[in-house]
């Protein structure tokens, strides 16, 4: 007797993104401005932490690259953009505790993370604390905090301030310094987005640098890890990148041509590089 032929199964409709929601979110009772692709269902999200000063908008160029159906959050610290400025300081601790609440509120068990720069130190200490909840983990144009090995003294000194958020002059004469490798009306682009910045957010922002280091943990780090840099950056010495992937047990360094924010000026060459990370 002949067997029946099994007909092929019919496709169902493919997942569709969906748009992003922009609006707040109350966490441990702070205020906090949000971000949120879901992109398609049943997907990691890909969190991105910020660097110092910046409001979510300045990462517009990097999620637009990113693949549409990945969802993608992003939020602002408090005393940053449209979060409200904390009562006191708060340290990294305390800041990745907000990023897991974030989850919390979106309903997501586990994420990607990725910071940028000062962003980088919440995305170690998140790893850190909550290894469960972190699928991979990209660290970009970042270090160790307060031991690393640092910047030239005149490139620290202007980014002691938040003036180039605020003044377009200033952030042409310093960013000679300071965006080295990178296309000045790219920089302008990228900078124009963000909001502006209020100096006693900034400074709770480096009050929490200076006072926090994963230099001694980099070991515990169990998560896939990328580690992102710019052969030209003058504000994170590429050799913090060599000696991050040499202590994160599963990390792997990719070194690029550009400066410290390359992958926010030239989303389209390295937006590739964080996508293989992610999906391999």
């Amino acid at each position: 007797m002949s067997a029946l032929a099994v007909p092929d199964p019919v496709p169902g409709p493919a997942p569709v993104a969906r748009p992003e929601w922009v609006g707040d979110l109350v966490v441990a009772g702070h205020r906090l401005h949000v971000a949120h692709r879901p992109g398609a269902l049943g997907r990691t999200p890909l969190v991105l932490v910020n660097g110092i000063g910046a409001s979510l908008e300045f990462l517009d160029p990097l999620v637009a690259a990113l693949d549409p159906d990945r969802p993608v959050v992003r939020f602002d610290v408090p005393g940053i953009g449209g979060s409200p400025l904390p009562w006191v300081p708060l340290p990294m601790a305390g800041l990745a505790a907000l990023l897991s609440g974030v989850l919390d509120e979106l309903c997501y068990a586990r994420a990607d993370v990725l910071g940028l720069s000062w962003g980088g130190g919440i995305a170690q200490q998140f790893a850190l604390q909550h290894p469960d909840r972190t699928a991979r983990l990209a660290l970009v144009s970042t270090g160790t905090g307060a031991m690393m090995v640092p910047a030239r003294f005149t490139v620290l000194a202007k980014m002691l301030t938040p003036r180039r958020y605020n003044d377009r002059r200033y952030r042409h004469d310093a960013g000679a310094e300071i965006y080295v490798g990178e296309d000045q009306a790219a920089v302008d682009e990228v900078f124009g987005r963000a909001r502006q910045v209020a100096f006693r957010g900034y400074l709770f922002q480096l009050m929490a640098l200076m006072t926090w280091t994963s230099l001694p943990v980099l070991p515990l780090i169990s998560a896939p890890t990328l580690v992102l840099a710019g052969r030209r950056d003058p504000v994170i010495p590429v050799v913090n990148a060599h000696i991050m992937g040499a202590l994160i047990p599963r990390a792997t360094v990719h070194l690029h041509q550009g400066g410290h924010v390359g992958i926010l000026t030239r989303p389209h060459e390295l937006g590739p590089v964080l996508e293989d990370f992610l999906d391999n």
